[in-house]
C-alpha cells in the first residue's frame, strides 16, 4: 500500500508517516525499485498501534525503544513487558487526574445551576 492509501486510512499525515520511519518507529517499510514507500500489513498493523499509544500519550522515544527491542527478538520480552505496565501505570494516573477535574467541574457548575435557579426564583417572585 503506498503512502497516500496508508495516510487516509489512518488519518496520518504522509510526513507524519515519514517522521515515524525516520525516527525508527516504522524500520521495516520497504520500497519499490522506483523508491516509493510500499507499506505491508505489518507495518500498517503498527501504524494502528503507534497510533493508539500517540493518542494515549506516549512518547516517540517510549515507543522506539519499545519497537527496537521488539525487533531484538524474545530475550526482551520480559523489558518490553515491563515498559508497557509502566506506560499502562502512567494512563491509570493520569485518567485518575482527569476524574478528579470532571468532579470538581461538575460541582462548580451545580453550584452555578442552584446560583441561577435562586435568581431565577427571586426575578419571577418580584413580578
Amino acid at each position: 500500500m503506498k503512502i497516500s492509501k496508508v495516510s487516509k486510512k489512518y488519518d496520518i499525515s504522509p510526513d507524519t508517516l515519514r517522521y515515524y520511519e525516520k525516527e525508527g518507529l516504522l524500520p521495516n517499510v520497504k520500497k519499490n525499485s522506483s523508491g516509493i514507500r510500499e507499506y505491508s500489513e505489518a507495518d500498517c498493523s503498527w501504524i494502528e498501534f503507534i497510533k493508539c499509544m500517540r493518542g494515549a500519550g506516549l512518547s516517540i522515544e517510549v515507543l522506539a525503544r519499545y519497537i527496537e527491542l521488539f525487533q531484538k527478538g524474545d530475550t526482551t520480552r520480559e523489558e518490553r513487558k515491563q515498559i508497557l505496565i509502566e506506560e499502562r501505570e502512567k494512563l491509570i494516573q493520569r485518567r485518575d487526574t482527569i476524574q478528579e477535574t470532571i468532579d470538581k467541574l461538575d460541582y462548580k457548575i451545580g453550584a452555578y445551576d442552584k446560583i441561577m435557579s435562586k435568581k431565577e426564583k427571586e426575578l419571577l417572585g418580584k413580578q
